[in-house]
């Protein structure tokens, strides 16, 4: 851990500055090809959900109109 007691002496006058930070103990470091793959993996996973909700969607219209499940009405028929 780069901490501790930091010294700047520039024409005669001397700053003092205290560093402490603390690093992770469970963290991962990210670069750019791991962000990248899970930017890419994020959109192929929503294309394919997208493709299947469409052809599910897409199979249910075929049996929305079909001749026997119209009814014939009679002419001149009264209804009570």
């Amino acid at each position: 851990d780069p901490r501790g007691l930091y010294e700047c002496e520039t024409g005669g006058q001397r700053n003092r500055l205290q560093v402490y930070y603390r690093m992770c103990q469970n963290c991962i470091e990210v670069d750019a090809g791991t962000i990248s793959g899970i930017i890419i993996a994020d959109v192929v996973a929503t294309l394919l959900l997208a493709v299947a909700v469409y052809c599910v969607s897409a199979h249910d219209r075929g049996h929305t109109s079909r001749a026997s499940d119209r009814q014939n009405l009679l002419a001149n028929e009264l209804y009570q």
